[in-house]
This record gives C-alpha cells, structure tokens and sequence, in this order.
C-alpha cells in the first residue's frame, strides 16, 4: 500500500464540499504539506477554518485552475507529488451556461495534465469524474462499463475530461486513477447558487418555506455520504493497481426523489405540503452505482447508512444556524 506520509499533496476545489472534507481527511495521512486552492466561485473558506487554525502544515490559495501560469506556480513551488483534482463547475451551470461550463471544466483538467506532463519530477493525479456522464441508466446497478451517454453538458465536460486524462496516461504515461463518485451528501454541501436538492430541501424548510419536487419524484439516485466518497478517494491513491482505471464510488442503494423529501421531512418534523414543479432539462431517470470493483481491488465499503447520514447533514445544518 502506498503511503501520504511526507508527501507534499494538493488539492483542487478545496474549498468546495467534497473537497474541504478530503483536505480533512488527508491531513490525518501525517502529510507533509497540504495545499488546497479554489476559486471559491462555490467554495468557502469557512469550510477549511478548522484545518487552517490548527494545522501548520496546511496552506489556502485563492486561484482559478484554469489559469495554467498560476496553477504551475503553486505546484513548482510546493514541489507537489500528489494532485487530487476537484475543481468543477457544477451540472447546474450547464443548463445556463453550457459553453462555459464545458470549457472550464475542460481547461482545468488540460491544465493539471500539461504541468504534470512537463514537471521535472513525477506527480500522480487521482481525477475527479461524475456519475453523470453515464447518464439514465441502461441497466442497474451500473458498473463501469455502463454505457456513457451524457444527459447535459455539465456530463459531457466530465467526460471529456476523463478521454483527456486517460490519453496522457497512454500516450505521455502519467500517473492516474479517475474518480467517479454518485450523488454525494453531507455537511457542508452548498446550499446557494446550484445547490443540490438536499440543501435545497432543508434550507427551505428552515425557512418555512414548501419543499420542492421536479416531475413525478420517480427518479432515483444512488446517494452516497461524503465522508465514505473521501475514504474511498485515498484508498483509490494508496494502492498502485488502480492506475489507469476508473472507480465508481457508491452506496449500490437506489433511492428516489420522493423518498429523499420525505425521509427529510421526517427527520425534521415537517408535516406541511410539498411542492411540485416540472422536470427540470437534462435530468437522469434511474441512477444506481455498482462499486465492486472498488469493494475487490481496494477494500472500498460505504459505512454511513442513507438514514444516518442524512440524520448527519440535517444536524449540521441546524447547528450552523444557532
């Protein structure tokens, strides 16, 4: 197995949700250095106020991935071993905004492989993917040789970041393993602009506000807890055979839209009505991860059930707001 002990780490997107809950589990690996950067057009920097007061060895830096010249500067100068690529613009994005979406997303992950390319010394790259760009599933539970048939162009840019990554670990050897998480939630999961439908669902309740559900509640997600996702992150790093692969990560649970409202409703003792709007554009139907190839080569097993962790989320956000 291979070990973070004493490397120097960074992450992209660190400020953001996931991102913020790897640098706090990284940090735990005795690292030697770790530098999150992020351009917090979703991140915050409340998300690393713990780990910036309490560790010495941690660094913050605002930059935007898609400059390459400063991105460059910030691996030279830490001389970086490993990079955990996080930084994305959200699916929510696409629908507005699909041209930069799709380019930003996509000159991030061009920028990361180039620096790596050129570096005078060796970096691993473990890529963030998405569930997304298997789009709605032919058959379940989808493992990763489930078609990739995108729904939006949020999807498409995650896919094409992932041929791109790969074609530098065939074409220029790079070392790499891709991410592809389902549907993450947890603490900290932005509950502003493009927000996910669970901190969509509690703030609105919070507020006395109605929850909301888009089309008939049918369509199912696999909903995995943040803090398994990052767990099955550094294991994918430690063991050499995930290179040049790509991971599911997931709960194999399928849980619809309707389930996930009224499972929050319960937890947070709301009895009122709920809302319902029309399909939203680009939506998948049935979504349900196969993680066994994660569960065989790496040992990769979700712990936090779907009840309990929204049990977590919920608590949080409640305490945020005493």
């Amino acid at each position: 197995m291979l070990s973070l002990r004493n490397k120097n780490v960074l992450v992209t997107g660190g400020a953001g949700f996931i991102g913020s809950h790897l640098c706090d589990q990284l940090i735990e690996q005795s690292v030697a250095k770790l530098v999150a950067v992020d351009n917090l057009f979703l991140g915050k920097k409340s998300n690393l106020q713990a780990i910036s007061r309490t560790r010495k060895n941690f660094l913050f830096a605002e930059i935007d991935v898609t400059n390459p010249a400063a991105i460059k500067k910030i691996i030279d100068r830490h001389r970086i071993e490993v990079i955990f690529h996080l930084a994305v613009v959200p699916l929510e994005v696409s629908l507005l905004k699909p041209d930069w979406c799709f380019t930003q997303n996509v000159k991030m992950t061009q920028n990361i492989c180039e620096i790596i390319r050129q570096a005078a010394r060796p970096i691993t790259l473990v890529a963030y993917s998405s569930s997304e760009v298997y789009g709605s599933a032919r058959y379940t539970p989808m493992d990763e040789n489930h078609p990739l048939l995108c729904h939006t162009p949020y999807a498409a840019s995650k896919l094409s970041s992932d041929v791109l990554v790969y074609s530098y670990y065939r074409t220029f050897g790079i070392d790499m393993a891709l991410v592809r998480p389902f549907n993450n939630y947890g603490p900290r999961q932005n509950e502003g602009s493009y927000a996910g439908v669970i901190p969509i669902t509690i703030t609105r309740i919070m507020r006395g506000e109605k929850p909301i559900i888009y089309g008939d509640g049918k369509q199912t997600r696999d909903f995995i807890f943040v803090g398994d996702t990052v767990a099955g992150t550094i294991k994918i790093y430690q063991n050499k055979k995930s290179r040049g692969e790509v991971f599911n990560l997931a709960s194999g649970q399928q849980i619809s839209i309707a389930k996930l409202i009224k499972t929050i409703c319960r937890e947070m003792n709301y009895r009122g009505e709920i809302e319902h709007r029309s399909e939203r554009p680009g939506d998948v139907r049935k979504h349900q991860g196969d993680a066994s190839k994660a569960e065989k080569l790496l040992g990769f097993t979700p712990m936090v059930r779907f009840e309990e962790g929204i049990k977590k989320t919920v608590d949080w956000y409640r305490r945020r707001e005493i």
